[in-house]
């Protein structure tokens, strides 16, 4: 709405257009867009993992019985590089719109583009936190399965909400080129 709006003047008393193009590095952007879904579908893999536990944890109780020793990807390890990376990889496409002078200030569009990219930021911030944290309680608080379970799926859940928000975050972008 705010890229058809005209604003005002004072020194010229007159009104006129102040948006300019948004040149983002979208073949920046798409690669780390891979990386938020591969993260996505890593998290998947260990809330599924983490629940199958729980779901077999009495069984691994009763004597005698043996479910064998299945050897067990790092998903949740995996998914805090993947989003690592991803956080990496925004902070580079922040240093080419600097290089570009596309600063925050430069007109509407690209304050309207920081104020997104800032927002999903804080969002991606409080992602890393959560999965470091279940990663922890996994792996070094010796949690009782069930709360382990817990910890990664709300994780998870919050991490998929993170990367279907940056979809719609690009595609609004890709809209208002």
């Amino acid at each position: 709405m705010r890229k058809g709006l005209p604003s005002f003047d004072a020194q010229t008393n007159t009104y006129s257009r102040d948006w300019i193009t948004i040149n983002l590095p979208w073949t920046l952007l798409l690669v780390n867009t891979a990386v938020l879904l591969l993260s996505s579908l890593t998290i998947e893999f260990a809330r599924r993992g983490i629940a199958r536990q729980a779901a077999l944890a009495p069984v691994k109780s009763i004597p005698g019985v043996s479910l064998g020793d299945e050897s067990k990807f790092p998903w949740l390890g995996s998914t805090v590089i993947l989003g690592l990376g991803f956080l990496a990889g925004q902070l580079l496409v922040w240093r080419i719109l600097h290089e570009r002078h596309f600063f925050v200030n430069t007109g509407p569009s690209s304050s309207f583009a920081y104020l997104l990219f800032a927002t999903h930021a804080v969002h991606l911030a409080g992602g890393i936190i959560a999965l470091v944290y279940a990663a922890a309680a996994s792996w070094l608080l010796h949690k009782p399965v069930e709360a382990q379970r817990i910890v990664v799926d709300v994780a998870a859940w919050y991490w998929h909400f993170m990367a279907l928000l940056w979809i719609y975050i690009l595609v609004l972008l890709m809209m208002v080129r």
